[in-house]
């Protein structure tokens, strides 16, 4: 099973209609995308917590790393530049966190409110390696800004 997008942001806009509560709105989304796809092995957010240090948040999967600073790791270069980290082969990633040893590729994406500031990155798994494409980090970034911005 593959991501359907538009069905996904309609569900998701659809459940947090309303909600302002930053926690369970990512609650909301984890759980959504985690189950949209099949590819998709831990699917949950990292939230900056104090001045550069992430620390996890709702996800759904296995364990994930509980703290990670913004120099270390995909999530952490997400949080740092801002950008989305699309990375086919963990293992090739310098400073790459084996929060898990079964991931092989990994999706991450900034999380910004309404006034542009980073509050989150949010964190795509798979066991699969190169499991992502530029399709799915555009329409998760869509998701994204639709339920936080």
């Amino acid at each position: 099973m593959t991501a359907e997008y538009d069905t996904l942001a309609k569900a998701i806009a659809a459940l947090t209609e309303g909600e302002t509560d930053q926690v369970a709105l990512m609650a909301t989304v984890a759980c959504e995308v985690h189950h949209a796809d099949d590819r998709f092995d831990w699917t949950g957010f990292y939230r900056v917590t104090e001045p550069g240090l992430l620390k996890i948040g709702p996800y759904q999967g296995g364990h994930g790393c509980l703290v990670i600073p913004f120099d270390r790791g995909v999530c952490g270069a997400a949080a740092r530049t801002g950008q989305t980290q699309l990375v086919p082969d963990v293992d090739a990633f310098p400073g790459h966190i084996a929060c898990a040893s079964s991931t092989r590729s990994e999706l991450v994406l900034p999380v910004r409110d309404e006034s542009g500031e980073i509050i989150a990155v949010f964190d795509i798994d798979s066991n699969q390696p190169d499991a992502f494409t530029e399709m799915d980090a555009t329409a998760l970034e869509d998701i994204l800004k639709q339920v936080f911005s």
